[in-house]
């Protein structure tokens, strides 16, 4: 008997047999080390029949040794008030439904007990897209189904039904449409396969209905503006402004396709991240986690002068409120049905920026960086 650290478990070396190694500071908290090396930390106790009961916590690497002391606290916690997880987890696999676990999987991922790429909390903007495509398109289709029924032609039905739009519909207020198509579809897929993986590795659910569904093959977004219509949008935009039409909305769209940034890194960037001196952005977090961005003498330029306009964290602040402004794609289309142009989105932008530095003789690995 030993404490577990972090040091000790990676100290451990599969043998023929099952290890059992156990914590001498939390009674009942215990390592298991399968003979193919996977490591699963438990928690072992009575219940009140005086029955033992084991109940897993989670793989080791996914589940940090300080995450097991928390979650075995709380089960033992939940043993002296007279419960009994190891059956309640049991009772939420015989019965669990699609839409008990999308509400698992979304409780825990939001409170941060959940590990996403890199081994790190899931990241607050893609647990937004996961609960969109959970209860705009999974919940509607599959929610009262039990997982342990599903099958995978089961799963490919349901992406068949949002790529023809059976989950769409209209939206009031900000945030457009739910819409349909076979983007769409292969994206909420993915969520539910992810869903699936993380209810195995805690034990909620036995299978992954979703493993082995053959995704729709999504088509490239090579739409990019030519020259004509950079320079059409270029006046219209300028003729909205002069008209009174929201300044920091149309600054965004201009910073966007200088820069090529994504649409959040943008409207989200904060006045602290530019530096001037060193002609970059430094976005402590991205999709691809801390990053420094070289930035152009234009891009720099509108940068320096709305930041000097400025009185908040953002340089594109909301119109009400501390956030950040998000109205950018609303006036984009404006701007683009005004002038004539068609199929234009805040990723054109960026695709388009991409696109120009390729003519112009940028390697793949410089555009990258930028």
């Amino acid at each position: 008997m030993a404490r577990l650290t972090k040091r000790v478990v990676e100290a451990i070396r599969p043998t023929a047999k099952d290890i059992f190694v156990w914590d001498e500071e939390i009674r009942g908290l215990g390592l298991r080390v399968k003979p193919s090396g996977t490591k699963t930390f438990f928690v072992q106790y009575r219940n009140e029949a005086r029955r033992t009961r084991r109940l897993v916590l989670g793989q080791f690497g996914v589940m940090t040794v300080e995450m097991a002391r928390v979650a075995a606290r709380e089960q033992l916690a939940a043993v002296l008030r007279g419960e009994d997880p190891s059956a309640a987890r049991k009772s939420l696999f015989n019965a669990c439904t699609i839409q008990k676990l999308c509400n698992w999987y979304l409780k825990e991922a939001e409170a941060g007990r959940l590990l996403g790429k890199r081994r790190r909390p899931i990241k607050a903007s893609s647990l937004r897209m996961d609960r969109s495509r959970v209860e705009c398109h999974i919940i509607p289709l599959l929610g009262s189904h039990f997982v342990s029924g599903l099958k995978r032609v089961d799963i490919e039905k349901l992406q068949s039904d949002i790529a023809e739009g059976k989950t769409s519909k209209g939206r009031t207020g900000r945030g457009g449409n739910t819409t349909g198509g076979p983007g769409v579809a292969c994206r909420a897929i993915s969520t539910l396969h992810s869903i699936c993986e993380h209810g195995i590795r805690y034990g909620i659910i036995e299978t992954n209905p979703a493993k082995g569904v053959r995704k729709i093959a999504e088509q490239r977004r090579d739409r990019r503006l030519s020259e004509g219509e950079i320079i059409a949008l270029g006046r219209m935009l300028t003729q909205m402004a002069q008209e009174g039409d929201s300044p920091v909305g149309l600054a965004s769209i201009k910073f966007i396709l200088l820069t090529g940034f994504r649409r959040m890194e943008a409207l989200g960037l904060q006045v602290d991240w530019i530096d001037q001196f060193g002609q970059c952005v430094r976005f402590p977090d991205t999709k691809s986690g801390k990053q420094t961005r070289v930035v152009g003498k234009s891009a720099l330029a509108a940068a320096r002068s709305l930041a000097m306009k400025q009185a908040g964290k953002y340089l594109f602040p909301a119109e009400i409120g501390d956030g950040n402004f998000v109205g950018a794609p609303r006036i984009l289309e404006r701007a683009t049905i005004r002038a004539g142009l068609s199929k234009i989105t805040l990723h054109t932008l960026r695709h388009t920026f991409a696109s120009i530095g390729g003519e112009l003789g940028f390697s793949e690995l410089t555009l990258a960086g930028l």
